[in-house]
């Protein structure tokens, strides 16, 4: 029983996550990222305590159930979907494809392609992309080849770095409609972090789409290796990469707390409805999810169907991609494509205007 209220406890703190900045409270951000392991401890307690035949069970229960509105942003059963595509209906999707496999990590030359070829099949109205990568040659020269190979007429495109050979490192846009204005969220300062927004015509209808990629952990080879150990059970005495890791998820918890609020910021004072996608690196039982969010709707809870898991990642592996957006949209037929393509997978919803 002592160890069921240490369990119940540290649920109950991670249900603070969402609404207490790490800024303020950054020890807070670990509970709430450790949430989904949380509920899952309560929930061996609740099935010890029913075969000991003891109402103790309630207790995690009870708790498990005060916490449902972060509970179902994790898993979702929906029958939210449309056979036929209206007029009215906006195939959006989300992918971060990990600059089209630039440093080989697949081990696979193939992989490229099959992002293009999946892109393709898709075939989204409006696609953003993260951690994009566009050399001016003909090799590798991904913004040309994206809107040939799928009659993108439209494309906003933000180069956070540069690279020899005339490489660029950024974080890209591209739509079947008018792209009638475009700007970015100012963070305040340089980084590979970064959020542009670009003013879509579509129609009668216009609409805000912002496409961000926030503050990444940053490990290292060796925080990554020291990760795989510990889930592989591998014996390890390495206590300086265990408080490496901290603190780099501590810095990034707090960084994208900044950015979030800035961002927040942005979608409030928007003139057109808003559909916000990107890789938040963070869980829905985040600060920066829940500040992001805020009086948006989620498309997965909309419309999605089980675990929404899209980072491929040893860590954190859960749902850090998302595809948010205004009251004035429904969501249908939202997907999370299982193509190991990248670490992250893409995901893919239709939007129909209210």
């Amino acid at each position: 029983m002592l160890f069921n209220h240490i369990a119940v406890i540290a649920l109950l703190v991670s249900y603070l996550a969402p609404r207490v900045s790490p800024e303020n409270f950054w020890f807070i951000a670990f509970a709430g990222l450790g949430y989904p392991i949380l509920v899952f401890i309560n929930i061996l307690f609740i099935l010890y305590w029913t075969i000991q035949l003891k109402k103790r069970g309630l207790y995690s229960l009870i708790v498990i159930l005060s916490g449902w509105m972060i509970l179902h942003r994790f898993v979702q059963v929906s029958n939210r979907s449309k056979d036929d595509a209206s007029n009215k209906m906006i195939k959006v999707m989300s992918y971060n494809v990990k600059l089209f496999d630039l440093y080989n990590w697949s081990h696979n030359k193939e992989t490229r392609s099959k992002i293009f070829d999946l892109i393709k099949d898709e075939a989204p109205e409006i696609a953003c992309f993260q951690e994009f990568f566009h050399r001016d040659s003909s090799d590798f020269c991904n913004f040309d080849s994206i809107k040939k190979l799928h009659k993108f007429e439209y494309a906003q495109v933000e180069y956070t770095a540069h690279g020899k050979f005339r490489q660029h490192f950024g974080i890209a846009t591209f739509s079947n409609y008018p792209i009638i204005s475009q700007g970015k969220v100012d963070f305040g300062y340089k980084g590979n972090n970064v959020c542009i927004f670009a003013d879509i015509a579509a129609g009668k209808d216009t609409f805000r789409v912002y496409n961000m990629h926030l503050q990444s952990i940053a490990f290292s080879k060796g925080d990554y290796k020291y990760a795989e150990d510990l889930q592989n059970d591998v014996e390890t005495d390495d206590i300086e990469h265990s408080k490496n890791i901290l603190r780099r998820l501590k810095k990034a918890f707090i960084k994208r707390a900044q950015q979030a609020d800035m961002i927040a910021l942005s979608i409030a004072s928007s003139p057109y409805p808003v559909i916000v996608c990107g890789d938040f690196n963070d869980t829905p039982s985040s600060y920066t999810y829940t500040t992001i969010s805020k009086d948006l709707q989620d498309s997965f809870i909309e419309s999605g169907n089980g675990l929404g898991k899209s980072y491929v990642g040893a860590f954190p592996s859960f749902r850090i991609d998302y595809i948010l957006h205004g009251k004035q949209f429904v969501s249908y037929n939202f997907r999370t494509i299982r193509e190991e393509l990248s670490d992250h997978f893409p995901i893919v919803t239709y939007l129909e205007v209210r």
